[in-house]
């Protein structure tokens, strides 16, 4: 059942994608369960990160640049600005949640167990040989510029709308 383990590790890169990827799930973990919210934003930052090189492990180097220059730089600013414009509390609350990290731990562990069950005994069909082409990016901005350029407007609106919703929000907190 284990068997492919030892062939899994014996890749350099493969050795990094897991090294990633628990990155990723710790980073995430410690987000959840910081109380502390610039302790939550080191964490997502350390998450966005990770992910970021686990698409470079997977060679798909456009995807990475855009999570670092959008999630891990572009967000965790914005997480940053959000912060310093609400009003926290000085004093420390105490830490009731015992129970909660104990029963979320067991919980993460039984997630990780049932999916490495089903990994392991899955059998996972054939697929044809990718040919990633000659430039990824160049695809992915004809896609983007072309059938899909409303969208992608309307997105980029629709995220000023909510900045500017977020700040208004904050301002009237403050008042």
């Amino acid at each position: 059942m284990f068997s492919g383990l030892g062939d899994f590790l014996s890749s350099g890169q493969n050795i990094a994608f897991l090294v990633l990827a628990m990155f990723t799930i710790g980073g995430g973990l410690y987000m959840i369960m910081f109380t502390k919210v610039i302790h939550m934003l080191i964490s997502g930052a350390v998450t966005f990160l990770s992910l970021a090189g686990i698409y470079l492990v997977l060679n798909a180097e456009f995807l990475a640049v855009v999570q670092i220059l959008i999630y891990a730089s572009a967000i965790s600013i914005l997480m940053i600005f959000g912060i310093m414009m609400t009003k926290h509390r000085s004093e420390e609350e105490k830490d009731a949640r015992k129970w909660h990290i104990g029963f979320s731990f067991i919980g993460a562990l039984g997630l990780f167990g049932i999916l490495f069950y089903a990994i392991q005994t899955a059998t996972f069909p054939e697929g044809a040989a990718f040919d990633p082409g000659k430039d990824n990016t160049l695809e992915i901005g004809k896609l983007l510029f072309g059938p899909y350029v409303i969208p992608f407007e309307i997105m980029s609106v629709l995220l000023t709308v909510a900045f500017i919703g977020a700040v208004i929000i904050a301002k009237r907190e403050e008042e």
